[in-house]
Formats: C-alpha cells, sequence, structure tokens
C-alpha cells in the first residue's frame, strides 16, 4: 500500500512534470531541422547483411566436423557399400528380366532414399543450436533473418556437391551405370536435387517446430509418405484415384521419374522376358511404373522446385516464428 503511495505521490510531483515537459520540448525538432529517421531497419543493405551471414556460416560449418566430416564420410561408406552391393547391376547387358530390372530400380530408389535421410536427421541437430543464436543476434538487430536464411541455405551447397561428387565417381562406375554424358547429368542433377531437397526438409522441418524431438517425429511421417507414395513399391498405376493427388505432391516421385527415365527409359531395343512376356525395358518402365520419358522437361522442372520451396518455407518461419522461451 505504501509503494502505491509513493507511486502516486512521485507522478504527482513537479520533479515529474517538468520532466515530462522536456521531454515533450526535445522530442520537437527544432527549425530547420527534421527528426531522426533512418531508411532501413538494419544498418547495412541485404547483400552487405547476406555476405556477413555467409561469412559467419563458412567458419561455423568449417568448425564443426561432427556435422560436416561425419555425413562426408558417411556417404563415402554408404557409395563403397552400395558399389559392392549392386557390382555391375545397372550394365545394361547383365539385365535380362524383370526380376534384374527391379534390382537395379531398386538400388536407385534405396541409395537415394538411404542417403536423403541421413543428410535430414543429420542437418537438423545443427540447425537447432544455430537458431538459438539467430534469436540472440536477431532481437540485436544485426541482420535480417530472411539474410540468415539464405545464407545458411547457399552454405549447404557446396558441401552436397561434394557428396554428389563422391557418389558420381565411387557407386555409380561401381554399379555399373552407363557412362554416356547425358546419363551422367542427368543423374548427377537428379542426385543434387534430391539431397538438397532432404536437407532443407530437416532445416524447414527445425524452423517450424519448438524442438528437435517434434521436428524428427514430422520428418518420419514424411520418411513414410515418400515410401509409399513415391511409386516404387506401389507403382502409379495402381494407387486408387483419390491418393494420386499425395503421388503427384511426393518429391521421391519425381526423383524416380527421372532416374528410371533417363537412365532406361529410352532403351527400346533391349528386350527382357517380362512375365512371361518379351518386351523392351523402356515399355516396362512406362507401362508398369507410369515413369513417361517425354515428360522430363516437367519433371526436371518441378524437381528443382522443391528445395527451392523447402528453403524458402525454412526462410519464413525463421523470420515469422519465435520458440524462445526466455
Amino acid at each position: 500500500m505504501l509503494g502505491r503511495l509513493d507511486t502516486i505521490h512521485v507522478r504527482s510531483s513537479n520533479i515529474s512534470r517538468d520532466k515530462d515537459e522536456l521531454i515533450r520540448r526535445l522530442s520537437i525538432p527544432p527549425l530547420g531541422t527534421s527528426n531522426l529517421n533512418f531508411p532501413t531497419r538494419y544498418p547495412q543493405k541485404f547483400w552487405e547483411q547476406f555476405k556477413a551471414c555467409l561469412w559467419k556460416q563458412n567458419l561455423s560449418y568449417w568448425r564443426t566436423p561432427s556435422y560436416n566430416l561425419v555425413r562426408i564420410i558417411f556417404i563415402t561408406v554408404s557409395c563403397i557399400a552400395f558399389g559392392v552391393l549392386f557390382w555391375q547391376q545397372g550394365n545394361i547387358d547383365s539385365i535380362n528380366d524383370q526380376q534384374g530390372l527391379f534390382t537395379i530400380l531398386g538400388c536407385m530408389y534405396g541409395t537415394t532414399l538411404f542417403a536423403g535421410i541421413n543428410n535430414c536427421q543429420s542437418v537438423m541437430p545443427f540447425i537447432s543450436i544455430e537458431r538459438s543464436v539467430v534469436y540472440r543476434e536477431r532481437f540485436a538487430g544485426m541482420y535480417s533473418p530472411w539474410a540468415y536464411s539464405f545464407a545458411q541455405v547457399a552454405m549447404e551447397i557446396p558441401y552436397v556437391f561434394v557428396q554428389i561428387l563422391l557418389f558420381m565417381f565411387i557407386a555409380y562406375p561401381m554399379i555399373g551405370y552407363a557412362w554416356e554424358p547425358t546419363k551422367f547429368f542427368w543423374f548427377f542433377y537428379t542426385m543434387f536435387c534430391t539431397l538438397l531437397y532432404f536437407l532443407y526438409l530437416g532445416m524447414m522441418m527445425v524452423s517450424i517446430t519448438p524442438n528437435i524431438q517434434v521436428a524428427s517425429i514430422l520428418a518420419s511421417m514424411f520418411y513414410t509418405i515418400q515410401n509409399l507414395m513415391s511409386g516404387f513399391i506401389v507403382p502409379a498405376p495402381q494407387i486408387p484415384k483419390w491418393w494420386l493427388w499425395l503421388y503427384y505432391t511426393s518429391p521421391m516421385s519425381w526423383t524416380l521419374n527421372l532416374f528410371f527415365t533417363t537412365q532406361f527409359g529410352y532403351e527400346d531395343d533391349k528386350k527382357i522376358e517380362v512375365f512371361g512376356e518379351t518386351t523392351s525395358i523402356a515399355a516396362f518402365v512406362r507401362d508398369y511404373f507410369g515413369f513417361r520419358h517425354d515428360l522430363l522437361p516437367l519433371a526436371a522442372i518441378v524437381l528443382s522446385a522443391f528445395p527451392i520451396v523447402f528453403a524458402t518455407l525454412f526462410g519464413y518461419s525463421i523470420s515469422k516464428l519465435n520458440f524462445q522461451r526466455r
């Protein structure tokens, strides 16, 4: 009670009134001057903020071998393991029936999903730690959350590029894929976009959830849908019509579309025995899986859109959501 009376007394005193009057007079600019105004919230332009964040991320990534070195070692060991397991199974001359084709198609499916899930899971703890730093520096007005997000997204590209190079020069020849420039480029492009969208998916999951445990649960749900609706376990012609929208929105279905059609979708001259009938590999891929090589440009564009969408959602969530409890 005494505290409230003291507060009322101070507010009604002459000193308080004098200070209020002083603040009012000082808040009015003198004649010939204007109000203090800053054109932007941040001291530097967006490009300068981006370069500063990129420099910071470069140091942060280089000093985190528990994240980067581990995933490089993992992809190297995985390439050797899959190369030994599927030794020369991708050679077109060794495919004579549907079992041989299913084996190499399953190899594409398994290696991609295996590497993608590892990327998604390994990036989550790192992003979760970095997000705490962003919360602190964002309130300090050091840089825009979008500058940080784009720098984080851009910093992942060289490391994914190294992963793809390791795969293309270790697993690709061991499995026996064709050393043709067109097929090599399409395989590289497909693998690059796939690992990127898995990586950005993990970043997005962390940005929209309060902690890494919830993010891991949501990512596991995504993996399950990817498995069921990728078009390999259940081919597209066998998926019920009311679930086809889930098939078309599954990134993995577009990955397999590019993989299957670019590697085997043009093999009209190679005949194989399929369920007692003789048909070409290209016809089997088209009729059984529903993957058509005439939709290759569309599949390439859609596949490249998934990393962009996930990265944009990551940036938006970082800028708008705040799960800090302090």
